[in-house]
C-alpha cells in the first residue's frame, strides 16, 4: 500500500499589491499522520519552510473562507473555482499566497483515495500515537 502523496505546485507570494513572485511548494500527506497536509515553501535565498494544518482546511478553503488562528485559506472569488489565497501568520508577521485551485483539487483527491475523508481513525493506534507525540512536544517545551 503507498504511504504518502506528494505534489509540487507553483505559487504566488503576494509581496504587496505591486510586487510578487512564483515559488515552487510541495504539498506532502502521509498514512502515518492521516490528518495533516504539508507544504514547504521554497523561497529564494533562505532555507524551506514547512507548515503543517489540517487537510480538512486545505479542502474546506477552497470553496469558503476557512481557518482560525495562523492558518486562512479562502478563494479569491467563492462563486468561481479559480484561485485560492493561503494566508499563514506568525505573530504580527504573514505570508500571502495566490495558488489555483485545479492542483490543490487534484492532490487533495489522491489523498482521498489513499485515506478517504471521514476514515483517519480507521488507520492503527491513532490516538496512542498522538499522545506519543503531544508528549514529545510537552517534554521538549519544559526542557527549553
Amino acid at each position: 500500500m503507498r504511504e504518502s502523496v506528494q505534489a509540487e505546485v507553483l505559487m504566488s507570494f503576494l509581496v504587496s499589491e505591486e510586487l510578487s513572485f512564483r515559488i515552487p511548494v510541495e504539498l506532502h500527506y502521509e498514512v502515518g499522520d492521516p490528518y495533516a497536509v504539508r507544504m514547504t515553501f521554497h523561497l529564494p535565498g533562505d532555507a524551506p519552510v514547512t507548515w503543517t494544518f489540517g487537510r480538512e482546511l486545505l479542502l474546506d478553503g477552497i470553496n469558503t473562507p476557512s481557518g482560525d488562528g495562523d492558518v486562512h485559506i479562502a478563494p479569491t472569488a467563492p462563486a468561481d473555482l479559480s484561485d485560492v489565497h493561503i494566508r499563514l501568520q506568525v505573530g504580527e508577521d504573514h505570508a500571502l499566497f495566490r495558488v489555483s485551485a485545479a492542483p490543490l483539487v487534484a492532490f487533495l483527491d489522491r489523498t482521498d483515495r489513499l485515506v478517504p475523508l471521514g476514515q483517519e481513525r480507521t488507520l492503527g493506534d491513532f490516538e496512542g500515537s498522538l499522545e506519543a507525540e503531544l508528549g514529545r512536544i510537552l517534554a521538549e517545551e519544559n526542557a527549553g
